[in-house]
């Protein structure tokens, strides 16, 4: 416990800004990101390790989703493994800054799973709503758009976002940081990858799983519209 004890001291003072994260990953996500960075170091995994960690539960969740047919055990299963693969995540950064800074062939690894598992999640939807269409009630043709219609918006989402922050102006050293929104928290909720990994608990219920999946897709196409009209105008006054 002495080295996880003090690897989660100092992990305490060192974690990224609060500023656009919603209150699931700032209060939930984060500090269990935490424990396992913590844990991580004590075991002498590297950050790519934790990487790939990630990745395993997360393509172990999407696999179950595309070959099991829905049941409410599986739904457990499926958040249980999301929402670990999520907070190894969200180890892997931290883990790396407590071991003194990443690598740029880190930062790129976690990207590429990022991506990979955002599409691959959305897909494996489509193809469990294709394979049993009779549980989710997707007989209808035009339920397999809704998959890609939220994969579209997602993976926009995520690398608009990542080249936005790559594009703007890094703040000069020593600058105070922006002070957190309680209320950007909250309203950011609904395009959490956390909250959005809890509609997969509602799989038992078929159709209700389906019906709440297209729901988030459609809020998270708003929030593609609202993010990109905000993401243009503040690039629009950074001169290169």
């Amino acid at each position: 416990m002495g080295r996880v004890g003090t690897a989660l001291r100092e992990l305490r003072g060192a974690q990224k800004s609060a500023k656009g994260v919603s209150l699931y990953s700032r209060f939930v996500n984060r500090p269990t990101g935490r424990y396992l960075a913590a844990g991580s170091y004590a075991l002498g995994l590297t950050p790519n390790q934790v990487t790939l960690i990630s990745a395993a539960f997360s393509f172990a969740a999407v696999a179950a989703v595309a070959l099991t047919g829905p049941s409410w055990a599986l739904g457990a299963a499926v958040w249980a493994a999301l929402a670990v693969g999520f907070a190894f995540d969200s180890a892997d950064g931290q883990l790396a800054r407590l071991r003194g800074g990443g690598s740029a062939a880190g930062e790129w690894l976690d990207h590429v799973v990022d991506a990979a598992k955002l599409t691959a999640l959305h897909s494996c939807v489509l193809i469990a709503f294709y394979r049993f269409p009779e549980e989710y009630g997707t007989t209808a043709d035009g339920w397999l758009l809704v998959p890609l219609g939220f994969q579209f918006a997602a993976v926009v989402t995520f690398f608009g976002g990542l080249l936005t922050e790559k594009l703007k102006p890094k703040p000069a050293p020593g600058s105070p940081a922006a002070a957190p929104s309680t209320a950007h928290a909250v309203a950011l909720l609904p395009v959490d990858y956390g909250v959005f990994c809890l509609v997969f608990l509602l799989l038992g219920g078929g159709k209700l799983f389906a019906w709440a999946y297209a729901g988030l897709g459609a809020v998270a196409a708003l929030f593609l519209v609202a993010f990109l009209a905000k993401w243009f105008r503040e690039l629009s006054a950074v001169r290169r």
